[in-house]
C-alpha cells in the first residue's frame, strides 16, 4: 500500500521520424501544449501521431497544426476534435527566435517529440528546421547504414 503521491508512469513518447530524415534541425525547443481532458487521456494511451505536423505564428502565438489526437473511446458528446489546431505555451523569448527564424526563407518549425514529463504534463519539443537537399538524404542514409554495420561487426 502506497501513501503520499505515487510517481506517475511516463512510458509516453511520440517520435516524428520523418521529420529527422527531411529536415536538419538548427535549434530545439521544449513547450507545453494546451490539450483538453479527452485528449490528455488519449495521449496517455498513445493514440497520438505528429505525421504532417507543423508550426506557424500568429498574433504572437504558436500553434500546431494537423496534431492527430485519437478521440477518446470514453469519451461520449465530451470528444474532441482529431486534428485541431492546438496552442503551444512558450515563452516570449523563445517565440521571438522562432519568428527571426521563420522569417528567413527556407525555415520552418517542426515537432519532433511529445512525452509526458514527471509532473504528468504533456510537452511537445519543436524545433526550427531547414529542408534537407536530396544528396543529404542520401548521406544520411549512407551514415546510419554504416552505423549498422558497425554495430553488427561488435557483437559478433
Amino acid at each position: 500500500m502506497a501513501t503520499g503521491k505515487q510517481k506517475l508512469n511516463n512510458a509516453v513518447l511520440i517520435k516524428n521520424k520523418r521529420a529527422s530524415f527531411d529536415y536538419e534541425f538548427i535549434e530545439t525547443f521544449t513547450a507545453g501544449i494546451v490539450l483538453t481532458g479527452t485528449e490528455i487521456k488519449s495521449i496517455r494511451l498513445g493514440k497520438a501521431s505528429l505525421i504532417d505536423t507543423y508550426c506557424i505564428v500568429v498574433n504572437g502565438e504558436v500553434w500546431v497544426k494537423n496534431l492527430y489526437i485519437a478521440e477518446y473511446f470514453y469519451g461520449t458528446y465530451n470528444n474532441h476534435v482529431e486534428r485541431r489546431e492546438r496552442k503551444m505555451l512558450l515563452n516570449r523569448k523563445e517565440i521571438r527566435s522562432i519568428v527571426s527564424a521563420v522569417k528567413n526563407s527556407g525555415f520552418t518549425v517542426v515537432p519532433t517529440k511529445m512525452f509526458i514529463n514527471d509532473k504528468g504534463l504533456v510537452k511537445l519539443v519543436i524545433a526550427i528546421a531547414k529542408g534537407k537537399k536530396e544528396y543529404d538524404k542520401r548521406q544520411t542514409i549512407k551514415e546510419r547504414d554504416d552505423k549498422r554495420s558497425i554495430q553488427n561487426i561488435l557483437r559478433k
